[in-house]
């Protein structure tokens, strides 16, 4: 009968029925509210305890019962009371709520806090624990003698913000008057100059809460290191672990490991099924090393663009005689090498993942929401989004967070390699205005037992790459010298231990690489340090503003091999300016022309506050946006601004690219999206809505890759692959604005090494007879021996002096499409593809050799297929709802949808969008009918005469919503809607 009613041995997440109550409105004592006078469950609207989010922060309790305005709209946060005028006590919080648990005679049960800001005193049933300080690190309390016998728990938590908050400076700053880095927690919650101070500093239970029930012996923080041998045919999956016996006498155990792989769907081979007998003495902790296991041509994992995400699952239980099963513990593990040194020939630093260079096309990433409401399902669409832009690394910022398990996990699924910083950052820490700290944090040994919990945490992810002391600075000369240590990279991992020997330890240390804390991964002291930047520490990244696109091009742009932070503008599409600000903040900049012809753009005061970046940079660059003509209106700056969103950022990275291994070993882009609703930097906004400038990086960082250099006028074929890319040519058509194509030709058959960028001629089209003023180009890298389109690039251009002003009269084109739909529904989520063709008539005197059926050439990633989305078939209603247009019914599953259109010429800057049916305006009040997020296979693109382009997306539709798909255009704008 006990065995009957025993809890079930395991983890339970308690994230639900959670009540909160600022400090000073509680009367009552933690003994009292965890006994004899709990909360009502169901709290009455003028008492003081309310619904909270947990795992959450106290704003987003404050926000969730609509006690404070959001703080990410329009001039809201300046309504809210700032920690430093309300003091401390005002946002420290009872976090309270309730959970059934009847342990078992021989069973244990713990309380587990994975992340507390920032200190707290935790009550369960009357008895007191005090939680010490500290943002990164876990909690974890013994409760087995403290649970009521019925299983009923109450449990209540009183949670302090950081000691040192600080105060925000009249001019603001970064980190505002930097005393935040006195603590160990984020430090742009003081304000920076892309976001707006958060005014509880992020105080609460942030970070998952949960009870593990075990037997006597419980399984602690394994470690997973895998080594290689024979060119990597031969591997050995290495694991130490704790075995912690909880109980009084000596515990006799069987140790199991399994090892499985996924064939398909939910098919899986194991293996590996190993189990060991071991004996752990009473009331101790024993250190366990597994025998290594050897697997033989495992599956690697590899970055994205490079390979395959091969993830194998390791689960680890611990049986006890006479107990049955007590732990077990699993994790998703790839088997991968990574290397770092620093480049002779470039001075920056090259990463190697199994041996192959990896040319490091990335971002920086802040954290996911600046009120600290991280759910596993935005984590994935932010990383899916990564991917979807051929990224192949994000660095964690050291101001923001060491990044949670989820974050890491679809970092590991999607292939995104991750530079993880620990809390230090020149601007709070040393090096700053006005300098403070400059010995770091207060406390020393909470910054390391934080860091070293840290690595614990995240260490078994393929994707964390390295590990990096601070941002723009050092960690203090202790710090730094203990992280040196701890991190120290086992022999077998350093850079000239190599994979070709047949011994099964070659190594000088006969330690398993899994005893160590880390050994696998470089430690590097600071962003600027050791291959990054000029590598000694001077401010040498940046600039972090617009640019004439060709300037990423010149040899002169940037002096050094990998470049950790570059950065420019990012204004978000309209209807995302509408949803975040009222209507005073819908005003467009003002364009103030000076006397040296420059254009200096003022903003109003929103646009101010959520920290714009002008699309000029007086003296230096004019303005971007006034190339295309005066904007009349927020939609028109808006579409402009995409525009230039979308030349800037594919410059960048095709202008880094253009140098790869000659001179830049990687790119960092400053950054890629913003937690709140900022108005800089970013390739998708805070509401999830991405900006042309997404799809430019994804166009320029494809493995295999065409592309004209703005500088010197040559188009170039990139091949970032380890294989040589062999019968190959470029197809180049130049088209106006009549729909003439006045230039075309076809490469001879070419080859690209491995790894290399290859000119392949000059752009003779600016320097024939009568070019005109502006023109539009279409590369084409062709697989000769079937015509297949391997990558393909689309720009609009202008002569040297002139500009883009021709295409707004380009606007009034009408060009015919024809529209096929095709929709699978499952549930709520929602696959559709759109094919699109631009029914202009071909020009008679070119002899295209390529496809201009491009329904399957949309990249190389798996853009539009959802980790979470099931297949599925459904038809969906599909109609016409403006004039203009004629269907014809295809067959069950696809419709067909004729736009007339008397003109020819190039559909230019198409985008889809999906809607609710609902309307924009009711009452005269804007509503966003947008359905966030959608996963495009490629947005924002062109359409010469005579080709088909298929766009995939997909997306989940509120309940009880009707989806409706719209396609906009510069030089379309019937706004054709399907209605699902």
């Amino acid at each position: 009968m006990a065995a009957a009613a025993a809890a079930a041995v395991g983890k339970r997440v308690l994230d639900t029925g959670w009540l909160a109550a600022r400090s000073t409105e509680v009367s009552l004592t933690g003994e009292k509210l965890t006994t004899t006078d709990p909360p009502a469950a169901d709290p009455d609207p003028t008492a003081p305890w309310m619904h909270a989010a947990v795992p959450g922060t106290v704003l987003g309790t404050l926000l969730k019962n609509k006690l404070i305005p959001d703080p990410f709209y329009g001039l809201n946060n300046e309504s809210i009371i700032d920690i430093a005028k309300s003091g401390r006590e005002h946002y420290t919080f009872w976090f309270f709520t309730t959970f059934h648990c009847a342990p078992a005679g021989h069973q244990h049960v713990s309380l587990n806090f994975r992340g507390i800001n920032y200190s707290a005193e935790v009550y369960l049933n009357g008895h007191k624990e005090v939680l010490p300080k500290g943002m990164f690190r876990r909690h974890t309390l013994d409760i087995t003698d403290v649970l009521h016998p019925d299983g009923k728990n109450l449990l209540a938590v009183l949670v302090h913000p950081p000691d040192h908050p600080g105060a925000i400076p009249p001019q603001g700053g970064q980190g505002g008057d930097h005393e935040i880095g006195k603590d160990v927690a984020t430090q742009y919650v003081e304000g920076w100059d892309w976001i707006c101070p958060i005014r509880d500093r992020n105080t609460g239970i942030w970070d998952e809460v949960s009870i593990s029930v075990t037997g006597p012996v419980k399984i602690t923080d394994p470690y997973l290191v895998s080594t290689f041998y024979d060119d990597f045919k031969r591997s050995y999956l290495h694991c130490t672990l704790q075995l912690e016996n909880t109980s009084s006498w000596l515990s006799d155990c069987t140790l199991k490991i399994q090892v499985s792989a996924e064939i398909e769907g939910n098919i899986c081979l194991v293996e590996h099924l190993q189990s060991y007998e071991i004996s752990v003495p009473p009331d101790s902790v024993l250190e366990y090393t597994i025998p290594p296991l050897f697997f033989y041509k495992p599956n690697l994992w590899w970055p994205n663009g490079m390979g395959t995400q091969s993830l194998y699952n390791v689960e680890i239980s611990v049986d006890v005689n006479g107990f049955g099963e007590s732990d077990s513990w699993s994790h998703y593990f790839g088997f991968r090498k990574i290397e770092s040194t620093i480049d002779d020939s470039t001075g920056g630093r090259i990463f190697k993942v199994n041996g192959e260079p990896v040319f490091i096309r990335g971002g920086n990433w802040i954290l996911s929401d600046g009120l600290l409401r991280l759910t596993r399902k935005r984590y994935m669409t932010d990383i899916k989004f990564h991917a979807d832009m051929n990224f192949n690394m994000l660095r964690c910022w050291g101001g923001g967070l060491a990044e949670r398990p989820d974050f890491y996990h679809f970092c590991d699924l999607y292939g995104l390699m991750v530079w993880q910083e620990f809390w230090i950052t020149g601007d709070v820490d040393g090096r700053g205005i006005p300098i403070s700290n400059p010995n770091g944090p207060l406390d020393h040994d909470l910054f390391l037992l934080c860091a070293r919990d840290t690595v614990k945490l995240l260490r078994n992810h393929a994707s964390l790459a390295l590990w990096v002391g601070g941002n723009e600075q050092v960690p203090p000369i202790d710090i730094n010298k203990a992280l040196k240590n701890d991190l120290k990279l086992h022999p077998m991992f350093e850079s000239n231990h190599t994979t070709n020997g047949s011994g099964k330890y070659l190594s000088q240390d006969p330690t398993d690489p899994s005893k160590y804390l880390d050994g696998t991964r470089v430690y590097v002291q600071g962003s600027m340090w050791d291959g990054f930047a000029n590598g000694k520490g001077d401010f040498t990244d940046g600039p972090y503003e617009i640019q004439y696109p060709e300037s990423f091009f010149k040899d002169s742009f940037y002096r050094y091999g990998f470049n950790p932070e570059v950065g420019n503008v990012g204004v978000p599409v309209a209807a995302t300016i509408r949803a975040t600000m009222p209507s005073e903040g819908w005003s467009i900049p003002i364009f103030k022309k000076r006397i040296d012809g420059y254009i200096k753009e003022v903003p109003n005061p929103i646009w101010d506050y959520h920290k714009y970046i002008p699309y000029s940079k007086p003296g230096k660059v004019h303005d971007q946006i006034e190339l295309y003509g005066h904007p009349s209106d927020l939609d028109d700056f808006c579409e402009k601004a995409q525009l230039v969103n979308y030349v800037q950022y594919r410059a960048l990275l095709e202008g880094w690219t253009s140098f790869m291994w000659t001179k830049f070993t990687g790119v960092l882009i400053w950054k890629t999206q913003n937690p709140w609703t900022g108005l800089r930097g970013q390739f998708y906004d805070h509401l999830l809505d991405q900006t042309a400038g997404f799809y430019g990086c994804r166009c320029a960082a494809e493995p295999i890759h065409v592309q004209l250099n703005l500088d010197s006028y040559f188009i170039e074929v990139v091949n970032t692959t380890a294989d040589e890319l062999l019968n190959v040519a470029v197809e180049i058509s130049v088209w106006d604005l009549d729909g003439a194509s006045p230039y075309y030709r076809v490469t001879e058959k070419i080859a690209v090494p491995p790894k290399k960028v290859q000119r392949v001629m000059e752009m003779a089209y600016p320097k024939m007879k009568n070019p005109k003023p502006v023109y539009f180009l279409l590369l084409k890298l062709l697989k000769l021996s079937d015509n297949q389109v391997l990558s393909r690039n689309f720009y609009w251009l202008h002569l040297p002096g002139k500009d883009y002003k021709l295409l707004e009269p380009y606007r009034q084109k009408q060009i015919p499409l024809k529209i096929d739909s095709k929709i699978s529904i499952s549930g709520s989520e929602y696959k559709v593809r759109m094919s699109i063709e631009n029914m202009s008539k071909k020009p008679e005197k070119a002899n295209y050799i390529s496809t201009m059926n491009l329904a399957d050439a949309n990249g190389s990633n798996r853009t539009g297929e959802e980790a979470t989305a099931h297949e599925g078939h459904g038809s969906g209603l599909w109609r016409k709802i403006r004039r203009g247009l004629s269907i014809t019914r295809s067959d069950n599953n696809i419709r067909t949808v004729e736009v007339n259109g008397a003109d020819s010429g190039v559909a230019f800057f198409l985008h889809f969008s999906v809607h609710t049916s609902e309307p924009s305006y009711s009452q005269d009040v804007y509503k966003d009918t947008r359905i966030l997020p959608v996963h495009y296979s490629d947005n924002f693109f062109s359409l010469i005469p005579g080709e088909k382009m298929a766009i995939d997306m997909s997306f989940e539709a509120p309940l009880g919503s009707t989806p409706r798909v719209i396609l906009k255009g510069w030089n379309y704008h019937l706004d054709h809607a399907v209605t699902i």
